[in-house]
């Protein structure tokens, strides 16, 4: 089911993801079924299902994107406070 958005401008999802999201967890998923068969390697499963799981989106906005702003606000954008007598 491929849903495109009403006013042509946000970005076009498929499910739960954005498009570049699931190009992301296809190509991760190919890498980790490699490396699991040939390396006996479980970390690139592990971190393609923990992006998969982070990137689902919920009314334009998803789990990552809330932790980039959090990390954004808390960590690395400088905070402006103002303090006198009005």
């Amino acid at each position: 089911m491929y849903i495109y958005p009403d006013n042509l401008k946000s970005k076009p999802i498929l499910w739960l993801w954005q498009l570049r999201d699931i190009s992301i967890i296809g190509i991760g998923c190919l890498i980790s079924v490699f490396m699991l068969s040939q390396l006996r390697m479980l970390l690139p499963a592990t971190v393609t299902a923990l992006y998969g799981f982070l990137s689902i989106r919920f009314e334009d906005t998803s789990i990552l994107d809330f932790i980039k702003y959090a990390c954004a606000f808390f960590l690395t954008k400088q905070q402006f406070y103002e303090w006198g007598h009005n």
